[in-house]
């Protein structure tokens, strides 16, 4: 009887080792992670909302929007504008793995693992914001303010 009772005391000490493990793990995938710096030489419209020029901190939050149809529900993501620390805008960023970024990035060569290239695109009209981070690519496409 003691041996069922000690074998049933350390069965429910590992069910709850292993819920409490669980839980970190899942607590974990909820912080946001550092993409890298950046700087805009020119102000641009993040969330409808002009951004000045200046160098910024860009984080990657775990909040994805809702896809559109036929979309992966990873396809995008919130990238956070941070300045001094402190948040100063948020915006949708497309993320695109290392195996399709070719088809994407159109013989443009992408930025080295762990850095980011800004870009004027056609038109003087958007400021393309592209990170590298461990081989996903995460592109931002910002409207040049008026």
């Amino acid at each position: 009887m003691k041996k069922l009772i000690l074998v049933g005391i350390l069965g429910a000490a590992l069910a709850a080792v292993g819920v409490t493990t669980t839980r970190a793990a899942a607590q974990g995938m909820d912080k946001a992670m550092t993409l890298g710096t950046i700087h805009l030489a020119r102000a641009v419209m993040v969330d409808g909302k002009t951004l000045a020029a200046g160098t910024y901190q860009l984080r990657l939050t775990m909040d994805h929007p809702k896809p559109a149809a036929g979309e992966s529900p990873d396809s995008e993501q919130f990238v956070e504008f941070l300045k001094a620390g402190t948040i100063v805008a948020r915006d949708v960023a497309t993320v695109v793995s290392k195996a399709d970024i070719g088809a994407i990035g159109k013989g443009d060569p992408a930025p080295a693992p762990g850095t980011a290239k800004i870009e004027m695109l056609k038109g003087n009209d958007y400021i393309r914001v592209w990170v590298n981070k461990d081989g996903t690519h995460y592109l931002l496409h910002l409207p040049v303010a008026g």
